[in-house]
């Protein structure tokens, strides 16, 4: 990067902390650090809400979604509007009412102790892997910017983070997340017009369209029902919208955005905003991976995006071999370009009969790219058997640096780390504040609030940071880093919805009921997962469902063992 690079870098960040250290000053109880005493307006709330789902991990992985995959991936947001509605309606009231700390805290009053621990215990695990994630998404930027180890870049990032995080709490998170917020979406405008504006000089928007569109890159809805298949129609609005629910509404990364507001209506309206903007948002986020797409198409895309792993070949055994297939990639480069400028002409004349024919050329075309990136993988294996395949992590970073001009490298760069700061301090705070307020205050240990909880909730941040770091240095072995964080959430996604529903919706099942019927949910779940049945998104339904289904009828046996004791009694 050049100097200006890291001077717009540097000075975006900082200025984003400094602000909201400055907003956050003053704090002296944990109802200002956990929930910023509860007076943030809506649009507050609704950038929170957003800017701790939009982590580094959508902003880098999104592209190569959209590169690889094309607009299949915002099947999975479908279902978000109609989760949306439903936390509107019943969760937010609930536990703005209550006036809880913590989503479980309300479990705790309707049905017991155990069932608040069980839920909140499985929100840290879920919550706790997933944050190492976002840590270790920016933390590739660094490792290949300055060279260093990943583990040093890792460590820089997530202390960065709790800078602010430790410091003032919920608070500082709001506030720089509304500024992350306004820049991000700043960045992906100004990122989309760029990369227009590098295609041949006779493309336009609608060229880049048309292209995309006859590649089948712009198929953002399939209609066909299989069980096995991540993005569908059905379960992007069935399984998505458990999903979605279970995030916003139980998990207290979420669910503590929201109780910052003040008021039931401005936690709502907040809510609200979140639900309509966001599938715009993830849609400009994949289409900005296409444009990318489309400007490979001309321009020479390398065997693997991933950098790091391409010098281990080139320095070790198999050097010879790899120049060998990158020959060979240069050939497909150069006539892939030739097809893409016929394309374009043809599309331009309106000739379906030239069209029809230069996309059964292309069709070969990819499919020999995809033979000879095959084979490049196979290389890579056979050079270092721990090697990460998966280079859509890197397709947008790697465009970026090479190809966008200095200033906008480095607020581009700025961004990615905004956006992980943003998710990363959410998510750090809230397993702080279930830490304290769901164990430690419930136990009965200390003070319920002042200096003294304030001071050891600061160092439970600590704790939390350092575990999560610790998680991040094993992210890079779980592949498409947008993918696995949404997968890992659904693991345990389902089931902590399902009891929250039967709580809301069941009011004769007991918490003995529900608590039995989570356990086996889970297990259920981790089992589906491991033999590999369902695709990960129809897992949130399930385990909702299962533990609806086998709490009621655990209440079922459990009322007629009651009443058989009772008639037992009576008899005698």
């Amino acid at each position: 990067m050049s100097g200006l690079d890291w001077g717009v870098m540097l000075l975006t960040i900082f200025l984003v902390i400094f602000y909201g250290l400055w907003k956050s000053r003053g704090i002296q109880t944990t109802a200002g650090y956990f929930l910023a005493d509860r007076k943030l307006p809506w649009y507050h709330v609704g950038m929170s809400v957003m800017a701790t789902q939009a982590s580094a991990i959508t902003f880098l992985a999104g592209p190569g979604q959209g590169y690889i995959n094309g607009l299949k991936f915002i099947q999975f947001y479908f279902g978000l509007p109609f989760a949306m509605v439903v936390l509107c309606r019943t969760f937010v009231p609930a536990f703005r009412n209550l006036n809880v700390f913590t989503a479980y805290e309300f479990l705790e009053k309707r049905f017991d102790r155990r069932t608040r621990t069980l839920t909140a215990a499985l929100f840290l695990l879920q919550r706790g892997l997933s944050t190492g994630v976002t840590i270790y998404a920016p933390a590739i930027i660094l490792s290949i910017l300055l060279n260093i180890d990943l583990k040093q870049t890792i460590l820089i990032n997530g202390f960065l983070v709790l800078l602010y995080t430790i410091y003032g709490g919920s608070k500082a998170v709001s506030f720089t997340q509304v500024i992350q917020m306004v820049i991000i979406f700043s960045g992906l405008f100004l990122t989309a017009y760029l990369i227009i504006h590098l295609l041949p000089a006779s493309f336009t928007l609608s060229d880049s369209f048309a292209i995309a569109g006859k590649m089948g890159k712009l198929e953002a809805v399939n209609y066909n029902f299989d069980w096995k298949d991540k993005y569908n129609i059905w379960s992007g609005i069935i399984g998505g919208f458990f999903l979605q629910l279970s995030y916003f509404g139980t998990d207290q990364s979420q669910v503590g955005r929201y109780l910052t507001g003040a008021s039931v209506k401005e936690s709502r309206i907040g809510l609200l905003l979140n639900g309509i903007i966001k599938i715009p948002m993830q849609f400009i986020i994949l289409f900005i991976g296409v444009l990318v797409f489309i400007f490979y198409l001309f321009q020479p895309a390398p065997l693997s995006f991933n950098q790091a792993e391409v010098q281990k070949v080139k320095q070790g055994n198999y050097g010879k071999e790899w120049g060998l297939l990158e020959q060979e990639n240069e050939k497909i480069n150069s006539s892939r370009k030739t097809l893409a400028l016929e394309f374009h002409q043809a599309l331009k004349a309106n000739s379906e009969k030239e069209i029809k024919k230069l996309q059964g050329k292309m069709a070969i075309a990819m499919e020999h790219s995809r033979q000879v990136k095959a084979r490049a993988g196979a290389l890579m294996k056979k050079n270092d058997p721990l090697a990460n395949l998966d280079d859509s992590n890197f397709v947008y970073l790697s465009f970026v640096l090479k190809y966008l001009r200095p200033g906008v490298v480095g607020l581009l760069i700025a961004i990615v780390f905004l956006a992980a700061m943003g998710s990363t301090a959410s998510g750090i705070n809230s397993l702080c504040n279930s830490t304290i307020n769901d164990f430690y205050v419930r136990q009965g240990k200390g003070e319920k609030d002042g200096a003294q909880l304030l001071g050891i909730s600061r160092w439970v941040t600590v704790g939390w940071g350092i575990l999560c770091m610790g998680v991040a240095f094993f992210a890079h072995h779980f592949g498409n880093l947008l993918e696995a964080v949404n997968v890992l959430g659904s693991f345990f996604y389902g089931t902590i919805l399902g009891i929250f529903m039967v709580a809301f919706y069941l009011k004769k099942v007991g918490g003995k009921a529900t608590f039995i019927a989570a356990i086996i949910t889970e297990l259920f779940i981790l089992g589906t997962w491991w033999m590999d049945i369902l695709s990960f998104l129809w897992l949130n339904a399930l385990g909702c469902i299962l533990v609806i289904v086998i709490a009621s009828l655990l209440q079922l046996l459990i009322n007629w063992k009651i009443k058989g004791s009772e008639v037992a009694v009576d008899k005698r």
